[in-house]
């Protein structure tokens, strides 16, 4: 029989709920024996629209974007870290654009049987459920998506490996 699962996508955002989310997707990859790959996104789309209605500056802008990049730097050394420290390789990668595209182009760039996320926001409008990338990304991507939830049961799962 043929493995269902044999690389394994989780999206990093920087939230708490994207590292319980890697940490859920570090317990599936040692369990199965499947590959995993870290992403996070810079969402620079976002940062041209601030632009484009005048709310940054041109310069802010690129010293957000600065800040951001930095960030995804240190999140995505963080998963690495807490993969080590369990003795599970894991792949990082960094891509900057809009954030369910690029995590579309992932999935299929690295044949990704399971795209793994955090906890979706509470939706309180029509306007931020459109405009919810994760959300976005889960409904477009080709593979099978796992939405991780109950930090507290993860975090224990976690230790235990």
């Amino acid at each position: 029989m043929t493995q269902p699962i044999r690389r394994i996508l989780v999206n990093i955002d920087g939230s708490e709920d994207s590292i319980t989310a890697a940490q859920y997707a570090m317990c599936l990859a040692k369990t199965l024996g499947a590959e995993l790959t870290a992403l996070y996104v810079v969402n620079t789309k976002a940062l041209n629209d601030l632009v484009k209605t005048r709310i940054f500056l041109q310069s802010e802008e690129e010293e957000y974007r600065k800040d951001m990049e930095a960030d995804a730097e240190r999140y995505l050394r963080h998963v690495k870290d807490l993969a080590a420290a369990k003795g599970i390789f894991l792949q990082t990668e960094k891509r900057v654009g809009s954030v369910h595209a690029e995590i579309r182009k992932v999935v299929e760039e690295t044949e990704s049987d399971l795209l793994v996320i955090g906890a979706i926001a509470k939706i309180r409008s029509r306007r931020d459920e459109f405009y919810d990338e994760a959300e976005r990304a889960m409904r477009t991507v080709t593979c099978p998506v796992l939405l991780v939830k109950n930090p507290d049961r993860v975090l224990d799962l976690y230790e235990d490996l």
